[in-house]
């Protein structure tokens, strides 16, 4: 029977959950687990073993031998989650993306979330902690290199207060990595995901005409979903900790995706385009705001030999397939 738990319900739905398996077994915690990659990841993991999931949407459709705690994570409830539970492993996918919240709702959902698991990380000395984090976090700027290793400096919030979070996530994590070093904690950064997956890309491809800034068109990475589950998946192996970018399949302009996507587009003066794109935002009319535009403008690419070298992590949908899964949710 699936077993899904509210801040008082917590015993019984881990008892429904567990039936049939040892109650001891360690478990993989998801937070998050309710959203795109968090079903993905979770299709291949609860085969494998326990797992728990902490997000308070409902999951109606959950697999059955699924933990999961309708929780908010910067609620008590969710201390007494890592207190029962017997946990290998923390997945932290529980990131709140929605450009049209406030900047002190998403602060507060975002960094004081994430800083109450690290605090029960540390508490119950889980030996793995791996965050999601994002390529976006190195910023879009014109000084940059052409691909950039993960030591290179974090700017994004220097210019976008919509990234000041996830930039604080990951230094965050970062910080955590130091400060606790029984504990594995690998970060991943992957470049824009092309799938079902929500972010601010998709809401500019699916402008009605895509606006091309003039003068300019950067290369461009993308990376399938599910290459970063299984980026995920292989973070999660004993021994192995760090930072490590996800690039994707290869590279192309911004004009050849915007052509591969198979939408209409205009060339448009930089000032032009950022006013547009202001109004349609201030009506509801995009979720792709003007104050993005820098990523239009300027490369933000990584390098990934890392992840291919260490993690083991080879991208298997290639250019075409990514660019096709831009294409179907777009169009979808």
């Amino acid at each position: 029977m699936s077993g899904t738990a509210g801040a008082g319900a917590g015993g019984a739905g881990r008892a429904r959950a567990t039936r049939g398996r040892a109650a001891v077994e360690p478990s993989v915690v998801l937070t998050g687990v309710c959203g795109r990659l968090g079903r993905l990841l979770l299709r291949g993991l609860h085969r494998e073993g326990r797992v728990v999931g902490i997000d308070r949407r409902d999951f109606p459709d959950a697999p059955p031998d699924l933990v999961h705690y309708r929780l908010d994570l910067r609620r008590k409830a969710c201390r007494d989650v890592f207190r029962r539970e017997p946990v290998r492993a923390v997945v932290h996918l529980g990131v709140m993306h929605d450009p049209r919240m406030s900047a002190e709702t998403r602060h507060a959902w975002n960094v004081e979330g994430f800083g109450r698991v690290l605090e029960y990380v540390a508490a119950h000395r889980i030996p793995k902690l791996v965050l999601l984090s994002s390529a976006a976090v190195y910023g879009a700027r014109p000084g940059n290199a052409q691909f950039l290793l993960e030591d290179a400096p974090l700017l994004a919030a220097s210019r976008l207060s919509e990234i000041r979070d996830l930039v604080e996530l990951d230094m965050l994590a970062q910080t955590f990595f130091w400060r606790a070093p029984e504990c594995e904690t690998v970060i991943l950064r992957p470049s824009f995901i092309a799938g079902q997956v929500h972010n601010e890309i998709y809401s500019y491809f699916r402008l009605p005409v895509v606006p091309r800034l003039l003068g300019f068109d950067p290369m461009m990475q993308f990376v399938h979903e599910d290459d970063v589950v299984s980026a995920l998946r292989l973070a999660l192996r004993p021994g192995l900790r760090g930072i490590f970018n996800l690039g994707g399949p290869g590279v192309l302009p911004l004009s050849q995706v915007i052509a591969r996507v198979g939408r209409p587009s205009a060339p448009v003066a930089h000032l032009l385009a950022r006013r547009l794109l202001d109004g349609l935002w201030r009506f509801g009319l995009t979720d792709f705001p003007g104050r993005e535009i820098d990523y239009l403008r300027y490369v933000c690419m990584v390098d990934d030999g890392r992840a291919r070298r260490d993690l083991g992590w080879q991208p298997r949908h290639t250019l075409d397939e990514t660019i096709r899964a831009i294409r179907d949710a777009v169009t979808a």
